[in-house]
């Protein structure tokens, strides 16, 4: 298959949002399934967004938010062909061009994206408990997470083709 990375489109939302659904019945991402997925994929801050394809077939998205790199997720069928190593690449890029050193968090349990975070040579800065507010539940719910919050390699991560 031939890959694409390439900026998102208000267009591939509906679709985007269907993958992620694919992956939140897979692997459990995001947590919390969003009320508005749509807006969930368009959070404030948002600075830009990508999609992988292949034959016009979106297969994963990414996003850069400010520093934060966010939204990061591949269809299960997809998974093995580099693509969260392309999109990776692809923000690390972009933020490289703006002059900022990315950062992001990722629950300790997802052990694929911790590991393609260290291939990456991303550096863990630190482990610990956030309380996450619980949707569709009272106000005051929340549950205790665990996640690691890594900082890009300076100079960006290593080199891909994409």
């Amino acid at each position: 298959m031939s890959w694409v990375v390439r900026r998102r489109e208000d267009a591939d939302l509906d679709v985007c949002v269907a993958v992620l659904g694919e992956v939140h019945a897979h692997s459990g991402y995001p947590h919390h399934w969003p009320d508005d997925p749509v807006r969930w994929l368009t959070p404030e801050g948002l600075t830009a967004a990508w999609v992988v394809e292949s034959g016009g077939t979106v297969f994963g998205h990414a996003a850069l938010c400010g520093h934060e790199v966010s939204r990061l997720y591949v269809a299960p069928g997809a998974r093995g062909h580099g693509l969260g190593t392309r999109l990776m690449a692809v923000v690390e890029a972009e933020a490289a061009a703006r002059g900022l050193r990315l950062v992001l968090e990722v629950k300790t349990s997802d052990t694929s994206a911790v590991a393609l975070y260290e291939r990456r040579g991303w550096v863990r800065r630190g482990t610990e408990r956030q309380e996450w507010r619980v949707a569709r539940a009272a106000p005051e719910a929340v549950e205790v997470v665990e996640v690691h919050r890594y900082e890009a390699p300076v100079g960006g991560g290593r080199e891909v083709e994409v």
